[in-house]
């Protein structure tokens, strides 16, 4: 074995958790990919033998990485939903509600709101337990200052992202009961399952970025667009971000990917 070989080798060890940790910053499973590949193409120019903790040398170099990323697309005025994480139903509860806490979509919306360094900072820090020390070189700021961004941005994610029931098979119930009243183009079904205060975000892919309703009212509107979705798709569950979702595909093909955020059931 050469000694590339042995630098991929130990470059292995930390690629999932380099992916786990570009993919909450990004939100972009893509991009995350892009910027693991990035750390490795810095490490292969790098002198490794110089290096002394190669994680912490992996996590610096792929969140500056993200960073820059995340500012080209602010620069472009982006926004788009996050990248969906689907999985079977029936695996480890605890397993499944990490995934959730972590990687929930209502929390990765918010944390699209926030600005590169706040993301950044509050992700490393609170997420993956970075101390602020490592983490204000990347955003270049001092530790104190690295704080109070991890800090406004923990501020800003409990206003806004809902905590979900935790309930499994609540979630299910719910959702259940939501393709029931979307097959029956039942619009009082819709809203009693609907919290007034809902909002429904819908991302097909395009330049223009994600479209919102806000409101039970704009969103039980379209009703025939559910009503269409749910009649003309082949549909079946699967867990989204670790809560209970929908895929759905015509001929085959997937069409759409649904998630819920549940509360209060």
């Amino acid at each position: 074995m050469n000694d590339r070989d042995l630098l991929a080798e130990r470059f292995e060890e930390h690629r999932g958790h380099l992916k786990a940790m570009a993919h909450r910053i990004l939100g972009s499973s893509a991009e995350a990919d892009d910027a693991v590949q990035e750390a490795w193409l810095r490490l292969e120019r790098s002198e490794a033998g110089d290096i002394d903790n190669l994680g912490g040398w992996l996590t610096t170099v792929a969140g500056r990485v993200c960073l820059d990323l995340l500012r080209s697309r602010r620069s472009r005025y982006e926004t788009h939903l996050p990248d969906p994480i689907v999985g079977e139903e029936g695996g480890d509860p605890e397993h499944n509600a990490l995934i959730a806490d972590s990687v929930g979509l209502a929390l990765l919306v918010v944390l699209e709101s926030l600005n590169p360094a706040e993301r950044l900072a509050f992700v490393l820090h609170d997420m993956f337990g970075m101390p602020f020390e490592e983490i204000a070189p990347i955003v270049d700021r001092t530790p104190a200052a690295t704080r109070k961004l991890a800090s406004r941005a923990r501020r800003r994610v409990r206003g806004a992202a809902p905590v979900p029931d935790p309930d499994p098979v609540a979630q299910r119930r719910v959702v259940d009961a939501f393709l029931t009243a979307a097959r029956g183009g039942d619009l009082g079904g819709l809203v009693a399952i609907l919290d007034p205060d809902v909002v429904l975000r819908t991302d097909g892919g395009s330049p223009s970025g994600m479209n919102v309703l806000r409101g039970v009212q704009e969103v039980a509107g379209p009703l025939g667009g559910f009503q269409r979705m749910a009649t003309a798709s082949v549909t079946r569950p699967a867990l989204v971000n670790g809560t209970a979702g929908l895929i759905n595909t015509v001929d085959g093909e997937l069409f759409s990917i649904m998630s819920f955020t549940i509360i209060g059931e």
